[in-house]
């Protein structure tokens, strides 16, 4: 049996059209990616979910952004709200971490009754002062100490639900000051400060299943964004220790540059296991699934290794999780 194409695919509305599903049956993308141009209702989402799958002929990974806070795909009638991350674990104070974990448990728990299993958080990105506000409130701390125990503790609560987490963004977006859908940023930071401070929650979360890579510049180690730099890849693997199934941050994101199709087999060249591509356009995604290639063999143990974590899901009375989840956002404390 051939290997699946190194590519994450979207589509296009909520229900897939007969165009998609004989594009996604023979193209074979290893998962998909549900946007909340996807997501209507719960059934409808947790029918799409099913129709992706049953395209391809497999239990392929099926992801989302339920960061919880800002960025959130699902409806109210399939998920909650929350308050951003940022401002949830400056009222939960030392509670932070037990907060966050609290908030992911419940965040698998609507997932996986959807069929989606796979999470992308948590984030272990620092935030500064002057972190991109499309960034910022997403963030879990300003130290990377409590950056690094808060992401842990999303993790855990997500495969606790049986959801898997993708760890973001790759070796740290903090310090961006341009959004990368729009721009280019550029980090101009040392190495050294950049080893010590956002480069070591990544290395604290490396045995983590999946990750994502930053479409960040580090000019001290490289002049090309991390996602397409083979060497800010090698250092991803070699320095950080990052052993996990690596994608791409959207590839389709106007950080990077060239045709969608060049971007795609440059992260591939790079290094990168996996393309991720978003916006379900189905010339890019032609273009993406065939400059991409099929996964390689050490891609493929890693992504067997990966969606072995994937379970029921432990038995959890989430109005009693919910309900500690808000006491804790009264707590007081410090970052």
């Amino acid at each position: 049996m051939s290997a699946p194409a190194a590519a994450i695919l979207g589509c296009a509305g909520p229900r897939l059209t007969e165009r998609e599903r004989r594009f996604f049956r023979e193209a074979d993308p290893w998962g998909f990616i549900l946007f909340a141009r996807n997501c209507e209702s719960a059934g409808q989402i947790a029918a799409l979910v099913a129709d992706l799958r049953a395209a391809v002929g497999r239990d392929a990974p099926v992801l989302i952004d339920q960061e919880g806070g800002r960025v959130a795909r699902l409806p109210r009638d399939a998920g909650r709200a929350w308050a951003p991350p940022l401002e949830a674990v400056a009222r939960a104070g030392d509670r932070a971490a037990e907060m966050l974990r609290l908030r992911a448990r419940i965040i698998a728990h609507e997932l996986a009754a959807l069929g989606i299993d796979v999470n992308c958080a948590p984030l272990a990105d620092i935030a500064t002062p002057t972190t991109h506000p499309v960034l910022r409130d997403r963030c879990y701390g300003a130290t990377p100490g409590a950056v690094a125990a808060r992401a842990r503790a999303v993790a855990e609560g997500l495969l606790a639900g049986g959801v898997l987490p993708v760890l973001k963004h790759i070796p740290g977006h903090g310090r961006a000051t341009a959004d990368s859908h729009r721009a280019l940023p550029r980090v101009g930071a040392a190495a050294a400060d950049l080893r010590l401070t956002d480069f070591a929650p990544f290395a604290a979360l490396a045995d983590l299943p999946l990750g994502m890579t930053a479409h960040v510049v580090y000019t001290a180690l490289d002049d090309r964004p991390a996602t397409i730099s083979p060497a800010m890849i090698r250092l991803i693997r070699d320095e950080l220790g990052f052993a996990g199934l690596l994608m791409t941050d959207d590839i389709s994101m106007q950080a990077l540059s060239g045709s969608v199709g060049e971007r795609a087999a440059a992260a591939r060249a790079a290094g990168c296991d996996v393309v991720l591509h978003c916006n379900g356009d189905a010339e890019e995604m032609a273009a993406v699934v065939a400059a991409a290639g099929s996964l390689t063999p050490a891609a493929e143990a890693r992504a067997a290794a990966a969606l072995a974590r994937r379970g029921a899901g432990e038995a959890v009375d989430i109005a009693a999780l919910q309900a500690k989840h808000d006491a804790l956002l009264s707590a007081t404390g410090h970052d």
